[in-house]
């Protein structure tokens, strides 16, 4: 099988984010015949889940799957938090789909967005079942690459997260 110079942008035993499904670790690269075709797969658990998933190399990319960022880019989504927040003129179901779409993209800074906007959002009126499941999870996927990112407890991440939200 032919492989490019980049086509392994990951090793075994590094910590990657899966959007929408959090951080994992690499636990194994494999090879599995797909369609009669051999497919390098990377094998990720994901912790917050207890779940493993296998993702194509190829498709990595396209997936989303990205390294942890670095501390300054953590540290930045998190002071974001405490900015002044404009609220949306959407109703809730566009605000919904906006969320889901920031949230699927996968980076720190726009998750770090929904949970600002959501938690300010709740503080006017109670969360529809949807929207609250969605800040719930995006809570612990920001905690979650945060607390990697910055060498942190999600306790400690957790604290940092609330102290910003309430400013």
């Amino acid at each position: 099988m032919k492989e490019s110079k980049n086509e392994l942008q990951f090793k075994i035993g590094e910590h990657v984010v899966y959007p929408l499904q959090g951080v994992g670790v690499i636990t194994d690269i494999r090879t599995r015949k797909i369609h009669e075709r051999d497919t390098l797969n990377y094998v990720i658990y994901l912790d917050i889940s207890d779940m493993t998933v296998t993702i194509p190399v190829d498709k990595a990319t396209i997936i989303g799957i990205r390294g942890i960022v670095g501390a300054d880019e953590a540290t930045k989504a998190i002071a974001s938090i405490k900015e002044k927040f404009e609220p949306s003129t959407l109703d809730w179901k566009q605000r919904y789909i906006a969320n889901v779409e920031l949230v699927k993209e996968g980076s720190i800074g726009n998750v770090a967005k929904v949970v600002q906007a959501l938690y300010h959002r709740s503080k006017v009126k109670e969360l529809p079942v949807q929207e609250r499941k969605l800040y719930e999870n995006a809570m612990r996927l920001l905690i979650d690459e945060a607390s990697f990112s910055l060498d942190k407890t999600t306790a400690q991440i957790k604290k940092m997260v609330d102290e910003n939200l309430e400013k």
